[in-house]
């Protein structure tokens, strides 16, 4: 008699990695995330990345502007529901956009649990340190996770004088430490640092009783995060702590000429392309 075929064994499905798993990887294993805001780059990013930040940078990458501080929770809802949709494994937060958290703990309940019920995200990040914790407290004691931001935050560029590195004057260091501590001691399970010179950055981690996560902070930090069209290259300019891992603008540029002589000159679409 032949064998007789075996049924199929189903896959184990892929679990979402958890905040409570980003929360124990001080220390250990190095954080990779990315920011994200179009499902077909989330459905990539996805396998390679353990965080995946809705950034409100997508105000200036996506949309144009100057700044972040024209971006609407409106906004942001959109584009994180679509970075939901594309993903299964990475543990997606939602940028709280200016202006949407700084007036009082209830207003910031109030717009985060939107965000999380409309976009299906598992936390948010909101920028401030010390300033913030009596509303990451708040947040966190209503179960809405949240993802500090201290340092250079951008949100406050104006007030700061600009987007300037933080920690030169090492006057200032005893005020970065406590903004570390503050958020940690409110209920943070992770921190962003920002624009930090590195011995400012390696104190403030070794202190740090959460995971840091560095963009201009050095590797000193328990994990990176980039503008993932600065890391693609598809922008022009960008600042000296980003690594273009590819130059996907000169390859846009190859392709979309070829493409337009291909249509000048009929070669597209061909017999291939088209119905019979």
């Amino acid at each position: 008699m032949s064998a007789q075929p075996q049924p199929e064994t189903p896959s184990a499905p892929i679990r979402r990695i958890t905040v409570p798993q980003i929360a124990a990887r001080k220390g250990g294993e190095p954080i990779v995330a990315l920011t994200a805001s179009h499902v077909q780059f989330a459905q990539i990013l996805d396998a390679h990345c353990d965080v995946l930040l809705v950034g409100d940078s997508l105000g200036m990458v996506t949309h144009g502007f100057e700044t972040t501080l024209p971006v609407s929770v409106e906004l942001m809802i959109a584009h994180g529901a679509a970075v939901v949709r594309g993903t299964q494994r990475a543990l997606v937060v939602v940028d709280m956009p200016f202006g949407s958290y700084e007036e009082s703990p209830q207003v910031a309940f109030r717009n985060a649990a939107r965000i999380m019920a409309e976009t299906g995200c598992q936390a948010v990040k909101l920028e401030g340190g010390a300033r913030m914790a009596e509303t990451i407290a708040f947040l966190t004691a209503r179960g809405i996770p949240v993802m500090a931001h201290i340092g250079l935050t951008p949100q406050s560029s104006n007030a700061m004088g600009g987007f300037k590195t933080q920690g030169r004057d090492t006057e200032s260091w005893p005020l970065h430490h406590a903004d570390a501590r503050a958020v940690a001691e409110a209920g943070a399970f992770s921190v962003v640092l920002e624009g930090m010179v590195e011995p400012l950055a390696a104190e403030v981690s070794a202190a740090c009783t959460i995971p840091t996560i560095g963009i201009g902070a050095s590797k000193v930090c328990d994990g990176q995060i980039l503008v993932m069209e600065d890391m693609l290259g598809l922008g022009g300019w960008a600042p000296k702590f980003v690594r273009k891992f590819a130059d996907l603008r000169a390859e846009v540029d190859r392709a979309a000429g070829a493409y337009a002589a291909a249509v000048r000159d009929r070669s597209f679409p061909d017999k291939d392309e088209t119905y019979g």
